[in-house]
């Protein structure tokens, strides 16, 4: 499998290159095009996976469809095209017999060596504006994921803050708390921050530069309604 993000970083989409019989699982709707020898599966699990219905219904609270599509390729390979329902960039990371846990809208596609499964991350998701399941990928092989806007990684060796709207993954080595921006909850709130993610410990973060709650409410008062 050779996975080319292409036409990044502001509307990327990923090529994926299969070989013949190989097959990538991928978040329902985000398919642009495929090669016609290339077979579309529909589950609610994982390909061979088990547990689909229980899961499919974790994802669905989590933000994510309730289906995921699986594209196997014939006996000449073939190309799938992927893409994302906001503007920005995506990624591909290796997971090697590990885990990376996914933040809601952010998962695109994964090969067959990946489980997807969701993980209870606690009240303090809640608290902090987002879901509280988060996607957690688990196993060996290729890894798609999507930002809203430019996505880059932090590396963390100790403590860091980052703002949850702009979290797209972290690996499992890192532990977090919400906890306040500033010196005090007044000036949190005050300097428009609020709640943020402190991860603790050593381990990757990969952030994206746009958060997608505050641009939809800017754009909210913006939109005039059809008349009726």
């Amino acid at each position: 499998m050779n996975i080319e993000i292409v036409q990044g970083p502001g509307n990327a989409a990923a090529k994926v290159s299969l070989a013949a019989s190989e097959s990538i699982t991928a978040e329902s709707g985000s398919m642009i095009a495929m090669n016609s020898h290339v077979q579309m599966n529909t589950t609610t699990h994982s390909r061979g996976g088990s547990g689909g219905l229980l899961k499919a219904v974790k994802r669905m609270f989590a933000g994510e469809s309730f289906f995921l599509n699986h594209y196997t390729a014939g006996h000449d390979g073939g190309d799938v095209y992927l893409s994302t329902p906001l503007p920005g960039d995506m990624l591909t990371h290796e997971l090697n017999d590990e885990n990376l846990i996914v933040q809601a809208r952010s998962f695109v596609a994964c090969a067959d060596g990946v489980d997807v499964d969701l993980g209870w991350q606690g009240f303090k998701s809640l608290l902090s504006g987002e879901s509280m399941f988060w996607i957690h990928l688990k196993g060996t092989g290729s890894v798609v994921l999507n930002s809203f806007g430019a996505i880059y990684p932090i590396e963390v060796n100790g403590d860091v803050l980052v703002d949850t709207g702009h979290i797209v993954a972290f690996q499992d080595t890192l532990d977090f708390s919400i906890t306040k921006a500033g010196k005090s909850w007044l000036h949190s709130f005050m300097g428009g921050e609020g709640l943020v993610c402190k991860f603790h410990g050593t381990g990757t973060v990969w952030c994206q530069s746009h958060n997608p709650p505050s641009f939809g409410g800017k754009l909210g008062p913006l939109l005039k309604r059809r008349p009726r």
